[in-house]
């Protein structure tokens, strides 16, 4: 590969990371509404249940998909001399098949999605929501094999938290029972108009397109082990929630959703990257160039490491503050959330690895990946057990729990980073000491802000935070490779929209 075409390489995904940077404060800017309406209007138990419902619906949805989240661009890299929109209706139609069954069974026996019992038939609508999503993140990962991310921005980032947000609140005066149900089958809708539009007018619609079972058995097949991690990672963010569910009251659930609600939004800024590196990658594997790989993996892993840690000590510090914006009911889960801040950030590492290692090493990333949730699951339950025993209150369970998650995905990274230098031959390292010399002035403006009444700590402490890291983290951190994230005009731009 040439030094142009590795620049140029840079440039999409620093076209890739700028758009997601505008993404995330989109999504931070519409998410609070909701936070705010669930939290105040429908209160902490409602949350708890609506939540664990959730839990079923997405994660089914996501299987369903078939790991085309990122198998996608293998399969159009692979199908030279195919029209490109029959390859992504094969996903479609397997999908589409996959999650009606899915929501079929979860009708007649709606049990793991409410396991306490409570629920009426408009909440069961829930399992409609499950072929709409599992549909949108096929046609959003065929956007992106075109390096279109706007379209992921839009559906994820404005129609579907809008939606949700403004819907909730009108549901509310309605019916408000099953608001939280409904407002959310109607974002995940929008989403999928939001991203049906642009890819229809980008790939258009199949020629000569017949379903074939016995291709659709192959693609299912190839698809698992992906499918397998994809569930697992989303698994990863959700088991934790689901045990709470089984140890502690519904209002603790509620608490710790919210609290994983906020520490959410910097997540967004990793798994958006997946879809980007996926097609940079598969090119790389085809000329074997393992070098401009593992460049890649450690250039993307280091954006994502310092905007989440800015993100985390930004909504961390004044963790009340945010918490409270919601109730003063969930100011409880203040410990939670600062855990589960962390443990974002400590996953970055995973992630970016795993972004090659879907197609190096499935198998082998399969199986790291059934190891974390198995350890998280361990921890998570001795954690819980451990609160119950020393007597410490729901709080502390919801933070018992996060610490758990912190520790599996912190092993997590160790070990996919270890697996993917062994197998490229290249050292993959996200981490740099300028972190550290960030994050200390940064805390300090932060616990100055705390000691500020909580409208003072909010409207001017988090923008001071993010300043002071910011400033820092550029000057001390930031090497000419890595300003390229912020300049719209690069070497290799052309290549980006080729």
């Amino acid at each position: 590969m040439t030094e142009a075409e590795q620049q140029g390489d840079i440039a999409v995904l620093a076209k890739g990371g700028r758009t997601n940077f505008i993404g995330f404060l989109l999504r931070l800017v519409a998410r609070v509404p909701f936070l705010f309406i669930a939290g105040r209007l429908y209160g902490a138990a409602e949350l708890g249940r609506f939540a664990s419902a959730l839990v079923v619906i997405e994660l089914l949805a996501l299987i369903c998909s078939m790991g085309e989240k990122r198998g996608l661009a293998q399969r159009l890299s692979e199908g030279e001399g195919i029209r490109p929109a029959n390859v992504v209706f094969d996903g479609l139609l397997l999908a589409t098949l996959l999650s009606c069954a899915a929501g079929l069974f979860l009708w007649f026996v709606p049990a793991p999605m409410f396991p306490a019992g409570q629920y009426s038939t408009l909440d069961k609508l829930l399992v409609t929501a499950i072929p709409a999503y599992a549909l949108t993140e096929i046609l959003l990962a065929a956007q992106a094999y075109r390096f279109d991310i706007a379209t992921t921005v839009r559906a994820r980032a404005i129609v579907e938290p809008w939606t949700i947000s403004i819907m909730a609140g009108a549901l509310f005066f309605v019916i408000p029972e099953s608001g939280l149900s409904l407002a959310y089958i109607a974002s995940i809708y929008a989403g999928l108009i939001a991203a049906a539009w642009p890819f229809l007018r980008m790939y258009g619609l199949p020629r000569q397109w017949r379903p074939n079972p016995r291709a659709m058995w192959r693609m299912t097949t190839r698809a698992f082990p992906l499918a397998s991690a994809d569930a697992i990672e989303w698994g990863t963010r959700r088991l934790d929630i689901f045990i709470l569910g089984l140890f502690a009251a519904p209002a603790a659930v509620g608490i710790y959703y919210i609290a994983q609600q906020v520490a959410s939004l910097p997540q967004k800024l990793k798994t958006s990257f997946e879809p980007i590196l996926g097609p940079v990658i598969t090119r790389n594997l085809k000329e074997k160039n393992y070098p401009a790989i593992a460049r890649q993996v450690c250039q993307v892993g280091f954006w994502i490491v310092a905007a989440q840690a800015g993100i985390a000590l930004a909504l961390g510090v004044p963790g009340e503050a945010v918490m409270g914006l919601v109730g003063p009911n969930f100011v409880g889960g203040t410990g939670a959330l600062a855990f589960l801040l962390a443990a974002e950030v400590v996953a970055a590492t995973a992630v970016v690895s795993e972004a090659a290692l879907v197609y190096v090493a499935r198998k082998r990333n399969l199986a790291i990946s059934f190891g974390t949730i198995a350890l998280q699951g361990v921890l998570t339950v001795a954690a819980i057990m451990a609160a119950e025993r020393m007597g410490l209150g729901e709080p502390h369970k919801a933070a018992a729990a996060a610490i758990s998650l912190m520790g599996a995905l912190g092993v997590a990274s160790l070990a996919k980073a270890w697996l993917l230098s062994r197998i490229l031959g290249e050292r993959v390292n996200n981490w740099r000491w300028a972190l550290v010399w960030a994050a200390a002035p940064a805390i300090a403006v932060g616990y100055l802000a705390t000691r500020t009444p909580e409208w003072v700590e909010l409207i001017f402490g988090i923008p001071l935070i993010l300043l002071t890291y910011g400033w820092v983290i550029w000057r001390k951190g930031f090497g000419p490779e890595d300003r390229v994230l912020f300049r719209k005009n690069v070497g290799g731009e052309n290549v980006a929209e080729t």
